[in-house]
């Protein structure tokens, strides 16, 4: 979504994008009356909803990819056979410039370095355990705080990022810095699977692309730009699983992309129909945990190896898997702690606990022991028979979030966006019946009315006419960890 002076982007951890420009548009402003413009004039244009996209496509391609890519890519490929001594030395070297940086150009952290001082604490900054672990709540609540101050945010790209939570969270990124990462991206989310980013791929993604009433495909656009075929998984249903399934092959698409439930529910629906799916080379899958029976599902109705990634918007941590089913973290990216669930103490190696991630990908916006809000474990094994010596992740557990349930039996996989530009600092859905959504929201400065009519129209235009009601709560209830699942189903089905 393009604005004078700057970009603004939703986007999951690598590779999704707002297809429809307009209604990324409108979701960027806080005016109401502009997005029922926008969103009107998308909606009774479809023969130009693909031309949009792949104007916004083309943007983000300039962003994202440069004449230095290919270089890094091979760069990237060359590394993956480092000592363990000289993946220590790099990250260390790293590590030293970002911590240095942090103390000395970013607000947030020069100020509680000064209030440590004044409290006496003479502990070093130059050694990362000295420094704390940083929460989203801090994050989200003042985003600016943590940008560099030799940086200007108007030349920098703009992310809101996708809100496990139940509210997004803002980062900024330069050229280059967009640019190391998608290269990391290339070599390691498709080079290692044989595919690349020239070739046509589909995206399972959680935007809405046509209008939640619309019955008739297309539910989907080509987005010319980035070779995307960007298929929306709110029309994803039963019903409409042979025109989803015959896009992809008139589409003449090599890989898959998405959510290991939408890619999910798509091939049960293909196996359960006796449809014919079109052969891809692989299906990856982000942003939510893989499970077994998802992944068999997917290798049986599209004939093609399936293979998991972790990262986030926030770029402070990445790992794919490799051809032996392990997951390799990326060392570029940053380095990962693991801590107890109720204590800023680090666990045993092969042990459970919060991932705590240092970044020094991107010193625009350094995040420095930045809470994922994931938790996983680290491997206590030393290389892989894949040949790499990419350290590596033992396991992770995501947020396991429900899926919503339609009256007309569609599975909707992403809120987030619900909350965008709202005045919310947390918030929960709560589905209690087909017809009943309750959204519990603790407010932030400025909420009012206009918030709770935003979040009604959100939830119907995605789920349909249902009945939404807004409760304001001083907290949300955690689990045991700390944690709240941001979509609640109490459905049976």
């Amino acid at each position: 979504m393009a604005e004078t002076g700057r970009v603004l982007v939703s986007a999951t951890a690598s590779e999704s994008c707002d297809p429809c420009v307009l209604r990324g548009l409108a979701g960027s402003y806080n005016c109401a009356s502009m997005n029922v413009v926008l969103h009107k004039i998308y909606d009774s244009m479809p023969v130009l909803r693909s031309a949009m996209a792949s104007g916004y496509g083309y943007l983000l391609r300039g962003w994202r990819y440069g004449p230095r890519t290919e270089a890094w890519v091979e760069e990237a490929l060359d590394r993956e056979t480092w000592s363990s001594e000289r993946w220590e030395s790099f990250q260390d070297e790293r590590l030293a410039e970002m911590l240095h940086r942090a103390a000395r150009k970013v607000p947030y952290y020069r100020e509680w370095w000064q209030a440590r001082r004044r409290a006496g604490d003479r502990s070093s900054c130059e050694e990362l355990k000295n420094w704390p672990v940083l929460r989203k709540e801090h994050l989200r609540s003042n985003p600016h705080a943590f940008l560099a101050e030799d940086r200007s945010p108007g030349r920098l790209f703009k992310l809101d990022t996708s809100g496990s939570s139940g509210t997004p969270v803002t980062t900024w990124r330069s050229r280059e810095t967009m640019q190391r990462w998608y290269a990391l991206c290339e070599a390691r989310w498709r080079r290692w699977y044989g595919v690349d980013r020239e070739q046509r791929w589909a995206m399972l993604g959680g935007k809405i692309v046509v209008p939640f009433e619309q019955a008739r495909p297309p539910f989907w656009v080509w987005n010319q730009g980035l070779n995307q075929l960007y298929m929306s998984t709110f029309h994803l249903k039963r019903d409409n699983a042979r025109a989803y399934l015959d896009a992809i092959g008139s589409s003449r698409i090599d890989y898959m992309y998405g959510y290991a439930s939408s890619m999910y529910a798509l091939a049960r629906y293909a196996i359960e129909l006796g449809l014919e799916a079109p052969k891809l080379k692989v299906a990856i899958s982000n942003a939510e945990p893989l499970l077994q029976r998802q992944r068999e599902a997917i290798t049986r109705a599209f004939d093609c190896r399936v293979r998991d990634t972790y990262g986030m918007s926030e770029a402070v941590t990445a790992a794919s898997e490799c051809e032996a089913g392990n997951m390799h973290l990326w060392p570029e990216v940053g380095r990962v702690e693991v801590f107890a669930d109720l204590s800023n103490e680090p666990v045993a190696t092969g042990e459970d606990g919060r991932l705590i991630c240092t970044s020094w990908l991107n010193p625009d916006m350094p995040l420095i022991r930045y809470e994922v809000g994931d938790r996983g474990a680290l491997s206590t094994e030393q290389g892989c028979s894949c040949g790499r010596s990419l350290p590596r992740l033992e396991r992770i557990v995501g947020r396991l979030s429900d899926n919503l349930l339609t009256a007309d039996g569609r599975r909707v996989f992403q809120m987030d966006h619900v909350f965008y530009q709202l005045a919310v600092k947390e918030a929960q859905i709560i589905q209690e019946s087909v017809d009943r959504i309750v959204v519990k929201v603790v407010p932030a400065d400025g909420y009012s009315l206009r918030d709770v009519q935003f979040i009604e129209e959100r939830l119907n235009e995605r789920l349909g006419r249902v009945r939404v009601e807004v409760e304001n709560v001083d907290t949300i209830a955690r689990s045991s960890n700390g944690k709240f699942r941001a979509v609640v189903s109490n459905l049976a089905a």
